[in-house]
């Protein structure tokens, strides 16, 4: 029998707690299986956030600690710093990384930190209820935003990659999507891409991922990811954002 799939080496055996529908599970699949396949599982620490994905240092199987909330990118320059040999990545998700931890990956990408970072965005904040996020869209409806979300009051949504590329030390960014197998083979050539940026010592890599959060948005499996599709993609454009190999 020819073995058409294999479970990748990248990830343990230990059931993942998430919610139906939710593509945390893809996104740790890519993760594992760029690591398993760059040879470089027993080389590479990770640094699990808080939030949906606060468990990810159980499933991931290379070396992992855990970062206090938003802190991941402070915990992964001092592990670099001290290990500059390992392969050292983040996993966060929107509410970890562009709320309370915003000012950890700026000053990360800024110090030109070689560094990865796994952003998934479901645009909520996931754990804790289904709270408003900085990347909660305009008119999007949450606990804390029932009417939806009012520029006016609660502002605008933040676009962390555009934002990150306009540093100098970022070297390579790119927003990706998990909502379909077209898309979600471009991610894992990004991620791929994010390592090897590292591994080459261009400086700070950051792939941003828009995910779903069936839970939380009040849609079945189905629905979420045809939610992606006609309203996170429209408002956060797919692309590369840095790719500081181009210039060199």
């Amino acid at each position: 029998m020819i073995t058409v799939y294999e479970k990748t080496t990248g990830l343990t055996d230990k059931p993942t707690h998430y919610c139906p529908g939710c593509t945390h599970g893809i996104i740790h699949r890519l993760v594992g299986e760029v690591l398993e396949e760059m040879g470089i599982l027993e080389d590479t620490v990770g640094v699990a956030s808080v939030g949906c994905s606060v468990l990810s240092y159980e499933y991931f199987n290379c070396d992992m600690t855990q970062a206090a909330h938003g802190r991941a990118p402070a915990v992964a320059t001092g592990i670099k710093r001290v290990l500059p040999d390992r392969f050292v990545f983040t996993y966060q998700g929107d509410g970890d990384l562009a709320s309370i931890g915003i000012s950890e990956v700026i000053h990360a990408a800024a110090r030109g930190e070689n560094i990865t970072v796994i952003f998934v965005n479901n645009a909520i904040y996931g754990m804790t209820g289904g709270q408003m996020a900085p990347t909660s869209l305009i008119g999007q409806k949450t606990v804390t935003s029932p009417e939806g979300r009012n520029p006016n009051i609660q502002g605008l949504p933040i676009r962390i990659s555009e934002m990150i590329a306009t540093l100098d030390g970022a070297a390579y960014i790119e927003r990706v999507s998990s909502h379909d197998v077209p898309n979600i083979a471009k991610a894992k050539k990004a991620i791929r891409k994010a390592f090897e940026t590292q591994k080459k010592g261009l400086g700070f890599s950051l792939v941003e991922v828009l995910s779903t959060c069936p839970t939380n948005w009040g849609l079945d499996p189905t629905e979420s990811l045809e939610w992606v599709k006609d309203n996170m993609v429209p408002a956060y454009p797919l692309g590369i954002y840095k790719n500081r190999e181009e210039r060199i």
